[in-house]
């Protein structure tokens, strides 16, 4: 297949063992799950000048989403639309939002990048990507092995400084130490930040009279957690979290704002205003919506070749794709459908490009990793038409000058 965006280098490698070994010692342990090879041993690299506009438009939307998201704080109607559970209203309203540029320090946008060149904005993971460890350790190593560029070496460095202004005292994610991407992404991300920072699970942790405490009665007063925030709206004990972070007893990293971000709703707020061409945005921020955002919606006015999916879905797990009658085309059985506790976001279509791999043929996700308000690391997923938790990760680099 003809590409000016992308070429697909190497062979997997004989001695797959060998290799998924080194891995694990790098601290990439889920290169193969339950038989699954998720790791697929190939490198696809993105033509350059293709890479320095998504690198520049990241740059660009990150500003933009900054500002939607400010535009948002206060307006509980646009709470409400964005599906932000009430019980972090009070927080949002009561909590000094972060330096601009800076309401998460750690996310995630991913885009469809074609054939020929053409970038369109997915969505933004504002609260708790993961593929960290994918994007820092493992991508680089590949482009090491291959001789293609990685612009990824720079997450570390970007990663430390972000922590060392958090300054977080524990990173949390569900069942540390038993599920081994989150484990894994928390022990690396502890690892670069060169913090003494202790790993705990989010199931250990409670709430006494509005101080946070862990399993052995220790206090927690600045916390990273691979935690989405929209579930203290849902989970036990989340009200509790809530209060304690609203009272200032603790402070979150990502901060609190960050579910603003994270809502897909936002991007019907951005679009929205940038139909009414309103001057929040500049003349060239409008340019820059036109180009890379798609049409997006709070509510189906859209009649073909459109995509529906939750406000707060994950790993595509509400993902309904529509085709040019309108009918649908294609929806996600696997993962969880947060649909039934989120409303809905309705965006207009654009699929994912086609690439030929020896496993077979896959669409390909484009994410750009933006710490600590810096885009600095490609990940690449390699599935479906909807990119969900049977996708796989396949390393993307940057053409060599």
């Amino acid at each position: 297949m003809d590409s000016r965006t992308f070429r697909v280098l190497g062979q997997p490698h004989k001695d797959r063992k060998a290799y998924v070994a080194e891995l694990g010692r790098m601290g990439f342990t889920w290169a193969d799950l339950e038989q699954e090879q998720y790791w697929i041993d190939q490198l696809v690299l993105m033509d350059r000048d293709v890479y320095e506009e998504l690198n520049q438009a990241s740059r660009l939307l990150w500003d933009i989403f900054d500002k939607g998201a400010r535009f948002v704080i206060g307006r509980r109607d646009l709470y409400d639309m964005l599906s932000i559970p009430e019980v972090l209203w009070d927080g949002l309203d009561g909590l000094e939002p972060g330096p601009k540029g800076l309401l998460s320090r750690y996310a995630r946008f991913d885009f469809s990048v074609s054939h020929e060149g053409d970038i369109k904005l997915l969505e933004l993971n504002a609260d708790t990507p993961t593929g960290y460890v994918e994007a820092s350790v493992v991508t680089p190593w590949m482009c090491s092995r291959y001789g293609g560029h990685s612009p990824n070496t720079a997450m570390p460095d970007l990663l430390r400084h972000a922590w060392s202004e958090e300054m977080p005292e524990a990173a949390a994610c569900i069942d540390y130490g038993k599920h081994l991407e989150d484990s894994g992404t928390v022990d690396m991300l502890i690892r670069h930040s060169g913090l003494d920072v202790r790993p705990v699970d989010c199931l250990d942790l409670w709430v006494d009279e509005g101080i946070l405490k862990d399993g052995q009665n220790r206090e927690i007063r600045s916390m990273f957690a691979l935690y989405p925030k929209e579930w203290m709206g849902v989970d036990d004990g989340g009200e509790a979290l809530a209060y304690s972070i609203e009272n200032g007893h603790l402070r979150l990293f990502n901060p609190l704002h960050a579910i603003i971000l994270q809502s897909k709703g936002l991007q019907a707020v951005i679009w929205g205003l940038h139909e009414m061409m309103a001057p929040l945005f500049t003349p060239e921020e409008h340019r820059i919506i036109e180009r890379y955002m798609l049409p997006t919606y709070n509510q189906p006015v859209l009649e073909s070749s459109y995509v529906s999916k939750s406000m707060f879905g994950r790993e595509g797990g509400s993902v309904r794709m529509y085709g040019a009658s309108g009918e649908i085309d294609i929806q996600d059985e696997d993962g969880f459908d947060t649909s039934t506790l989120f409303t809905n976001v309705y965006q207009a279509r654009a699929d994912l490009p086609q690439i030929s791999l020896t496993r077979g043929e896959y669409r390909l996700l484009t994410g750009m990793f933006v710490i600590n308000g810096q885009p600095c690391g490609l990940l690449g997923r390699a599935g479906g038409l909807i990119t969900g938790n049977a996708s796989h990760f396949v390393a993307i680099g940057v053409e060599q000058k």
